[in-house]
């Protein structure tokens, strides 16, 4: 056992955990109350190390870039991927939705509800983005806000030189420790993600998940094909880089995702994997943290499935220009999505309201929304591997003669 490799023992984890599942369906009150709380462990864990893990990479990342001008390129580069891959995620998931007519043949209970929680205003999450009290946004773990002041912080210990030394070596001290809990914590992993996926498999038997399985195999295709697709094609053009190596290099990460359904959770191993495939911390410091934040295109694509299959099942027709607003509605709804489980279908509510479609279908989504979130998340954290790979090779500081090696072992 010791020889086999963190993603092998993530993987028969997984297999494991799934078997185990299966076998406790009569009795999910087992897997909740026995299993479960070591999954929750593992996650407490990993929430533990975000916050901090976050704000010293960051500033680490903005510091290590070396001058300003250089930190509104990257960001600019950054940014502008995050939202064309995630415009072109939404449009794939509609014309899926459309060709394999999602909803056809399903229809929501009469008396269904959903609990909706009230979605703030576009303008409100513009102006929420800047900090009142940088360490409310710390304790209160506002990832767009603590990143927003990682940022303001890298940049004025840059512009003051040598002065802002002493707190840069701070700042770089505490990443490694980091860095360190991290790679430490990461060994439980294995274990986490076997408590983590047998409760779900236990609760959402095949009783819950096949009435709505034409919706969880569209969104799962549209993910497969949006990775196979964009990421393979934009890693080989735009990167120079072999998707076959990439998708070996992320699939680690890609489990811990699919398990936990949390970007957030799965950030530390993920700046591992990209670290492994030759991007500089500088870059991966940068890039992931920021992706873990504003890049959601397996939420988007979710987003446009869902908003189309709640149309169908409420015999409801969407205009082109409904699709259109879908499109624009996701793409930005996508931008400060908590990357925790179940943020997409808060924000599934927005688009819902965009085209003016009926909120009580978010009650027919909830049954299967976990089953739905775990691709979803695996998406996200691809797109942000995928963008750091970019961007290390735009700014030609990525190490093309490493060889893809484990993240970690045990």
């Amino acid at each position: 056992m010791k020889k086999l490799s963190l993603s092998t023992k993530i993987l028969i984890a997984l297999i494991v955990g799934i078997v185990v599942g299966i076998f406790l369906q009569g009795s999910p009150n087992i897997a909740n109350n026995y299993i479960k709380p070591f999954g929750t462990l593992f996650l407490n864990l990993i929430k533990l190390i975000v916050v901090p893990l976050v704000l010293a990479s960051l500033v680490v990342g903005t510091t290590g870039l070396g001058d300003i001008k250089k930190i509104g390129r990257i960001g600019g580069k950054t940014l502008a991927y995050y939202l064309l891959t995630t415009a072109f995620a939404v449009i794939l998931g509609l014309i899926l939705a459309n060709v394999l007519n999602v909803g056809a043949g399903y229809s929501i209970p009469v008396d269904a509800t959903a609990d909706v929680k009230e979605i703030p205003k576009f303008v409100d999450t513009l102006l929420g983005i800047i900090p009142t009290n940088p360490l409310k946004a710390l304790v209160d773990g506002n990832m767009l806000q603590i990143i927003v002041f990682a940022i303001m912080l890298g940049g004025s210990i840059m512009a003051i030189g040598e002065k802002g030394t002493p707190l840069q070596r701070g700042f770089e001290s505490l990443a490694e420790v980091m860095y360190k809990m991290t790679g430490a914590i990461m060994e439980f992993a294995p274990y986490g993600v076997f408590a983590l996926i047998t409760p779900v498999v236990a609760v959402n038997g095949p009783n819950v998940l096949l009435p709505l399985l034409k919706v969880i195999v569209v969104v799962y295709l549209a993910c497969l094909l949006h990775m196979l697709i964009v990421y393979s094609s934009t890693l080989k053009v735009l990167g120079k880089f072999n998707p076959v190596k990439f998708f070996k290099a992320i699939a680690p990460a890609q489990v811990v995702s699919f398990t936990t359904a949390s970007s957030s959770a799965t950030l530390p191993i993920n700046m591992k994997c990209v670290e492994s495939m030759g991007v500089p911390n500088s870059i991966s410091s940068f890039v992931l943290p920021l992706g873990a934040t504003i890049n959601m295109d397996g939420t988007a694509l979710y987003q446009g499935v869902c908003a189309f299959f709640i149309a169908q099942v409420y015999g409801i027709d969407l205009s082109l220009g409904q699709q259109v607003t879908i499109i624009l509605t996701a793409t930005l709804a996508s931008i400060g999505t908590a990357g925790v489980p179940g943020a997409g279908l808060i924000m599934l509510t927005m688009v819902l309201q965009a085209v003016g479609l009926p909120l009580e279908g978010l009650a027919l989504i909830a049954g299967i929304d976990r089953v739905l979130d775990m691709a979803r998340t695996t998406v996200n954290i691809t797109g942000d591997a995928a963008c750091a790979v970019i961007i290390a090779a735009s700014e030609n500081e990525l190490d093309r003669d490493y060889k893809v090696k484990e993240t970690v072992s045990m």
